[in-house]
């Protein structure tokens, strides 16, 4: 046992085979976010995690961080594997459909069923500015512009602690994993993969610069590290998660490209568990913590037990339970459930997301994900180069390329969004 916990190895001969326990990881993270805005959204009151870590992040957040490690790993992956328009459709097949639906079943189920226990009625819900209608059209395009719906939830415990309607606001971190996504596209059509890999440390390094410059900058140290505006005026796209999301995500990129070169050992990960726990605790978090964790996300991923290693593997419920926990966790603080204390409204939580999050799954994303070798019929004579395994660059094309996808997920609410 101990000889494999130390054994000295690659990224990229510890993921030499297609066993990893990246589905529990993602499950986990999902539902550390859950717990993380228990008490925010169940009784009023911050996450507990900022005074834990003096101000420098949350559970919910080290569990986006994990999100953005292994989308950056896994998804570099598949952009130097199949074409740019495949690239592209698998993305969009992964992350759209179930959103489509989250949208939907918010607007014309959660909706209906919070304004009759509210108001007692549906009147105004549908004709009222900002209603379901818009709220689906408005959140469509993964940019979340609307958070509300008819001025609902304004009496919940979260409604009275910011003062805003929010259904679901955990959505709004899509748009920054999408973003991402392009990067990698762009990164991936323009060669640097292949022939300019140092670019993609020199953004990264551009990034950690950004962010060293907010550690020695901020008044209190450890604390809020930085403040940043809207990013090019875009509202609701603000330069804070911009920079501090794309850098972890592309920590994991770097790890799937020199994957030859970056041992990924037991010892690695101690030497990185003692710096996560020690900035966590000091001070540091965001410099010197954020990498520290990133090679541990990767080396659990390897390292856990078999048992671990079947969870998400036919059935990943990881996207649909993140999408669907926010507006369960608001229902149930809505009937009143936190008065049952805290562990009962997590669990019912729990509970009642994966009932959402299971038929997502089974309904929406997996069959949308059959799609995924869906080519248009003026094209059907490149078929055989799927068929025989090969892309249209000539490059195998993994049999499980979009099973290991990244959840799609964001940030605790707490840093400037709903």
């Amino acid at each position: 046992m101990l000889a494999r916990i130390w054994s000295r190895r690659t990224v990229d001969s510890a993921f030499s085979t297609p066993d990893n326990s990246f589905g529990f990881l993602r499950l986990l993270f999902a539902f550390a976010v859950l717990v993380s805005h228990s008490l925010p959204l169940g009784f009023g009151e911050e996450d507990p995690g900022g005074g834990i870590t003096h101000g420098q992040t949350a559970l919910g957040e080290i569990g986006i961080l994990g999100f953005f490690t292994i989308s950056g790993f896994l998804i570099t992956r598949s952009a130097t594997r199949v074409s740019l328009p495949r690239y592209l459709w698998h993305r969009g097949l992964r992350i759209l459909p179930g959103l489509w639906v989250c949208l939907i079943v918010t607007a014309f189920a959660f909706a209906p069923v919070v304004a009759l226990i509210e108001r007692g009625s549906l009147a105004g819900v549908f004709s009222e500015p900002g209603g379901p209608i818009g709220y689906v059209l408005n959140n469509a395009a993964v940019a979340i512009r609307q958070y509300g719906i008819s001025g609902l939830l304004i009496n919940t415990p979260y409604g009275r602690l910011t003062g805003n309607s929010v259904f679901d606001g955990s959505l709004w971190s899509l748009m920054y994993e999408v973003l991402c996504y392009f990067m990698v596209a762009a990164l991936a059509v323009t060669g640097v993969f292949r022939h300019a890999r140092w670019l993609v440390i020199l953004l990264t390094t551009a990034l950690f610069a950004v962010i060293v410059r907010d550690f020695v900058t901020a008044e209190h140290i450890p604390g809020p590290q930085g403040e940043h505006g809207p990013f090019l005026g875009i509202g609701g796209l603000d330069s804070y998660s911009l920079v501090y999301l794309t850098y972890v995500f592309l920590l994991g990129a770097l790890f799937e490209l020199y994957r030859r070169r970056i041992p990924l050992t037991g010892a690695g990960a101690v030497v990185a568990a003692l710096v996560l726990v020690n900035t966590l605790q000091f001070g540091g978090f965001d410099v010197f913590g954020y990498p520290a964790f990133a090679y541990l996300v990767l080396w659990l991923a390897v390292r856990l037990p078999r048992p671990f290693q079947r969870i998400g593997v036919r059935q990943d419920y990881s996207y649909g339970f993140y999408i669907y926990a926010f507006p369960v966790q608001q229902l149930l603080a809505l009937v009143g459930v936190p008065k049952w204390g805290l562990f009962p409204y997590i669990v019912l939580a729990t509970v009642g997301t994966f009932a959402l999050a299971i038929p997502s799954w089974h309904l929406i994303e997996r069959p949308a994900m059959s799609y995924k070798h869906w080519t248009p019929k003026r094209q059907r004579t490149t078929a055989g180069d799927h068929a025989s395994g090969m892309n249209t660059r000539g490059a195998p094309v993994p049999s499980a390329e979009t099973a290991q996808t990244s959840l799609a997920d964001g940030p605790v609410p707490e840093r400037g969004n709903p």
